[in-house]
């Protein structure tokens, strides 16, 4: 039903314009999936076609013993929730200190957190490099979370959040005798979950999603993580295609189901005052 005022025909113009946005992103995950059951002879068909009369399951058996998939994994599972859950905890700590706490300086303070936004990560790798490789970090665990525990934009983010937060709240908390950590544990936090539910999101898809450093702080297979893994499959004369559609299914499914599970909380983070504020 058209809304009040406005023409059918728009809506129905707006409508196919974001059905065909849907076609158009969702065609590469398509096009991937049907790769990965496809035979090699199909691959490079000409005219090429998307489903194939003769599917092939064996490679998401062989991905299993063709790379250690299964221990690159668990590794980025074991490094995303842990970076994840950092990110949660020490960007809480510190927007709450922003928003709820009165101290010198506490502007200049954060605009030159937000400074940090503006310098591109890429700057950042040779210095975390070396400090990582002067403390015995390389191939461990502790060198590939402990450099991104820390979120210039979780702490904006936030930030922002807290700010909606009634300060009655917390003055009549403070007025009972409620102690800054009590405050933001038992009040600040339950009232966030959309916002920390947004901030996990992006920290677990963007960990998930990162292959650069991971690439320069591992050295050895058994600490790979899945980006760094399926690089291995693409050679410089021959790729295994189909086998590296079959990987990238197996890595994107975790992103889709973190996505799936907290969506309503990544709505509701980024509409009900994220980026507001007082």
């Amino acid at each position: 039903m058209a809304r009040p005022g406005r023409n059918g025909a728009v809506d129905w113009l707006i409508f196919a314009v974001l059905l065909a946005g849907v076609i158009v992103s969702c065609g590469p995950f398509a096009w991937m999936l049907a790769t990965s059951i496809k035979p090699d002879a199909e691959v490079f068909r000409f005219p090429p076609t998307l489903f194939t009369t003769d599917p092939q399951l064996d490679n998401y058996r062989e991905i299993f013993s063709a790379i250690p998939f299964g221990r690159a994994f668990v590794n980025s599972l074991v490094v995303c929730i842990a970076i994840t859950l950092a990110q949660l905890l020490v960007c809480s700590m510190a927007a709450y200190a922003f928003a709820c706490l009165d101290f010198r300086g506490r502007e200049p303070l954060f605009l030159i957190y937000l400074a940090a936004l503006m310098v591109p990560p890429q700057v950042t790798i040779i210095p975390n490099f070396i400090l990582v490789r002067s403390l015995g970090w390389i191939d461990t665990y502790q060198g590939l979370i402990l450099p991104f525990a820390f979120s210039s934009f979780g702490t904006f983010l936030l930030r922002q959040y807290f700010k909606t937060i009634p300060k009655e709240l917390i003055e009549a908390a403070r007025i009972d005798g409620c102690a800054h950590w009590q405050i933001y544990l038992y009040i600040v936090m339950p009232l966030s979950r959309a916002a920390l539910g947004a901030l996990a999101i992006f920290a677990f898809v963007s960990q998930w999603n990162n292959f650069l450093w991971p690439l320069i702080v591992t050295t050895r297979p058994e600490m790979q993580t899945v980006t760094v893994a399926l690089s291995t499959l693409q050679g410089q004369y021959n790729t295994d295609w189909p086998l590296l559609m079959t990987g990238s299914v197996l890595a994107v499914a975790p992103v889709i189901a973190v996505f799936i599970l907290g969506n309503r909380s990544f709505i509701a983070g980024l509409t009900a005052g994220s980026f507001g504020g007082r």
